[in-house]
């Protein structure tokens, strides 16, 4: 039991250091600039926040369906692939304010952070769909995105 804790522990603790890592990409930026296009594509940072709460909320949303053994529905068939269900979900998000972006950002990755911590170590330590789902939701997915901003920043100052 405690290697399970302590692989639990590792997993929580990497989570946590990337999204840290995401919130200093952005952290010291003005908010004008958090709203500036161009950093992915026509996406802005604030963007940015709010597709990676998307994917934080459909983390809360499909990791209690891992856990119980079932299979959550593919997005091929519910929304025609994972472009059209990003391009879906950001057109619900494109009127929030900054602020409301920045307060949903807070409250989903509590809503993460808490279920994660309500569960078992021994699933968040050995169950492989759930890790590889959770990686891909969140701090694999954060990593990504802390790197396109700062590579957004780097060539703003070249």
């Amino acid at each position: 039991m405690p290697a399970d804790s302590n692989r639990c522990e590792r997993l929580l603790a990497t989570l946590e250091r990337r999204w840290s890592e995401l919130l200093t990409s952005y952290d010291d930026l003005p908010d004008e600039e958090l709203s500036e296009t161009g950093v992915v594509g026509e996406w802005s940072v604030k963007n940015l926040i709010a597709h990676v709460s998307i994917w934080e909320m459909e983390a809360v949303k499909h990791l209690p369906v891992i856990a119980a053994g079932k299979r959550p529905p593919r997005y091929s068939v519910t929304y025609g692939g994972i472009d059209a269900f990003n391009d879906q979900m950001m057109a619900r998000m494109l009127d929030l304010s900054l602020a409301e972006t920045l307060d949903q950002r807070d409250e989903t990755h509590r809503r993460l952070m808490d279920y994660l911590r309500s569960q078992p170590s021994e699933l968040l330590a050995t169950d492989e769909r759930f890790r590889r789902r959770l990686r891909l939701d969140t701090y694999g997915h954060y990593a990504i995105h802390s790197a396109q901003i700062k590579s957004w920043r780097d060539g703003r100052i070249a």
